[in-house]
C-alpha cells in the first residue's frame, strides 16, 4: 500500500483568507496541533513582517518534534537567506520556492514571461539548495498553465536540485479527470515526487485528491480549517473508508482529528470579535500574553538590542503590566518598553534648558544646556528644524556624534494640552541604545529621550 504525504497548510489559508493577523500563541498551537495529528509537512505562510515573522516562525522551528517544517523564499536571493534563518533550527527544515506558471498570474504578479520565468525559478531552486537539502517547487496556478511551460518548469527545478514538486488547483475549477490527468503528466516528466493541491470550490476536493492518487501522486496539501480547502478532517475519513481499494493510506491519527481540530479552533479568534478599524493594527501583533522571557529576549534581539538577563526581566515585567490591558502589543510598543525599562543607567547628563529658534525663512537655531558631575555644559548648533537643531546642540555638548537610528514621536493623551512621547535610538559601536522622553512640550519630549539613550551609552561604556 502506497504511504500519501500529507502537507498541512492551515497556517497559510488562514493567512490569505484572514483580515485580522492570528497571535502569536494561535500559530503555535496550530503547528502543534498539526504535528501531533501526523501531518508529515507543516508549511508556513510567506514572511510579510520579518521581524514578528521571524520569532515566531524560530519558535515553532524550535517546538515541532515530527514534521517537516516548509516556508516560501520569496522572489530573491535575499528571500531566500531570511527564510532559511527562520526554520534552520527545524528538525526537518524544507525551502519552498512557490511560484505561479499561468500566463496570467505570471504577467500580472510578477510582469515577467515564461523564458524569464524559467530562469527565475532555477536561480532560486539553486540558491535554496546551497542552504538546505529539502527543496520544494511549487508550481502555482498549474490547472491553468500551458502544459508545456508547465512541464518545463517542472523540470528546470528537478534539474537545478529541487527534492520534490507540487502542482495547484488555485483557481478551484478542474474536475478529478483533469487533477488526473495533470498529475500523470507531470509525473511522468519528472523523477522526484509530485504532491498535489487541490480545491473545494466546486465541492470535489476529495475526488480530486483520489485521481490525483490513482495518477501517480505522492503526497497531497490539506488544511484542518480554511476557504475551500481539502479539509483534513474529510481526507483521513475518506481514506479510512476507501483507502483499501486505493491502494493508499496516510499517517494522520483518525481517531483523534474531529476533536483535536474542534479543540484548537476552540482556541482561535473569531474575525467578528475584532472591531474593524483594530484590524489593521491588529495584523502587526508581536507578542501576547503566553510570551515567555525567552521569546521577549529573542523579539529585542532581532529588534537589534542585547538585553541582560535583568533588562529582560524587567522589560518582560513591563509587557505583563501592559498586555492586563490589552491582548497584544507590535514592534513599536515593546520598543518604548525596552526604552522605558531596559539598562536603566544613572543620569550622567542632566537636561537643564533649551532655546529654539526657527522660521520656513532660515534654518532652525538651538541651544542647550546640561549639567554633568555639577559642571554646567552648553552647545549652539544649525539645523533642518528644532529636533535636529537639538541634537547637533547636545552633539555639541558632549563633543561627540552617534549615529541616529530612528527617532519615533506620538501622542499619550488627547486634546491641545496633550502629553507627548518621543523615542530615540542611537547606535554606538554597533549596538542599539533607545531612550524615552515625555513632555506636553515635543521638543524637549525629544531632548530628554535623545539624553536617556546617551547616557545608557556613558554608563555602560564607562
Amino acid at each position: 500500500m502506497k504511504k500519501i504525504n500529507v502537507s498541512d497548510v492551515t497556517l497559510k489559508r488562514l493567512s490569505e483568507d484572514r483580515a485580522v493577523s492570528l497571535l502569536f500563541r494561535e500559530k503555535s498551537a496550530i503547528a502543534g496541533c498539526a504535528d501531533r495529528l501526523g501531518a508529515d509537512v507543516i508549511e508556513l505562510p510567506p514572511v510579510k513582517n520579518p521581524r514578528e515573522d521571524a520569532i515566531i516562525y524560530k519558535t515553532v522551528a524550535k517546538n515541532v518534534a515530527h514534521a517537516a517544517l516548509a516556508i516560501p523564499v520569496g522572489f530573491d536571493a535575499e528571500g531566500v537567506s531570511f527564510a532559511w534563518e527562520c526554520v534552520k533550527e527545524a528538525k526537518h527544515p524544507r525551502l519552498q520556492v512557490e511560484l505561479p506558471v499561468s500566463t496570467i498570474q505570471m504577467e500580472y504578479t510578477y510582469h515577467v514571461k515564461q523564458s524569464k520565468m524559467l530562469e527565475v525559478i532555477g536561480a532560486l531552486v539553486k540558491e535554496a539548495k546551497s542552504l538546505c537539502d529539502d527543496v520544494e517547487f511549487c508550481a502555482l496556478d498549474a490547472t491553468r498553465a500551458d502544459a508545456d511551460f508547465l512541464i518545463a518548469a517542472v523540470k528546470t527545478a528537478e534539474e537545478n536540485g529541487a527534492s520534490s514538486v507540487s502542482v495547484y488547483d488555485n483557481a478551484g475549477a478542474s474536475v478529478p479527470e483533469e487533477i488526473g490527468a495533470l498529475t500523470a503528466a507531470v509525473k511522468g516528466a519528472v523523477n522526484i515526487p509530485v504532491c498535489v493541491g487541490v480545491s473545494d470550490r466546486i465541492g470535489m476536493a476529495v475526488a480530486s485528491a483520489f485521481a490525483a492518487v490513482e495518477a501517480g501522486a505522492d503526497g497531497l496539501k490539506c488544511a484542518m480549517v480554511g476557504k475551500d480547502a481539502l479539509l483534513t478532517g474529510a481526507l483521513s475519513d475518506a481514506v479510512n473508508a476507501c483507502g483499501d481499494r486505493l491502494g493508499a493510506s496516510v499517517s494522520l491519527n483518525s481517531t483523534k482529528i474531529h476533536a483535536s481540530i474542534d479543540d484548537m479552533l476552540a482556541g482561535i479568534r473569531h474575525e467578528d470579535a475584532v472591531p474593524e478599524k483594530e484590524i489593521s493594527e491588529k495584523k502587526k501583533l508581536l507578542l501576547d500574553s503566553d510570551a515567555t522571557p525567552a521569546q521577549v529576549a529573542n523579539a529585542a534581539a532581532l529588534m537589534g538590542y542585547e538585553l541582560s538577563d535583568a533588562d529582560v526581566g524587567n522589560v518582560y515585567k513591563a509587557l505583563g503590566q501592559v498586555l492586563a490591558k490589552k491582548g497584544a502589543i507590535g514592534a513599536k510598543e515593546l520598543e518604548a518598553l525596552i526604552a522605558s525599562y531596559a539598562m536603566q543607567a544613572p543620569s550622567t547628563y542632566h537636561f537643564e534648558s533649551y532655546t529654539t529658534t526657527s522660521s520656513n525663512l532660515s534654518s532652525a537655531v538651538s541651544q542647550i544646556t546640561l549639567t554633568r558631575n555639577g559642571e554646567t555644559v552648553c552647545g549652539v548648533s544649525a539645523g533642518d528644524g528644532p529636533i535636529d537643531s537639538a541634537f547637533r546642540a547636545i552633539e555639541q555638548c558632549i563633543g561627540h556624534h552617534y549615529e541616529l537610528d530612528d527617532y519615533q514621536v506620538q501622542s499619550v493623551t488627547e486634546g491641545k494640552e496633550a502629553l507627548g512621547s518621543a523615542l530615540v535610538r542611537l547606535r554606538n559601536g554597533g549596538k542599539l541604545y533607545s531612550g524615552n522622553g515625555t513632555s506636553t512640550d515635543i521638543i524637549a519630549a525629544s531632548i530628554r529621550a535623545y539624553i536617556n539613550a546617551l547616557n545608557k551609552i556613558v554608563f555602560e561604556e564607562a
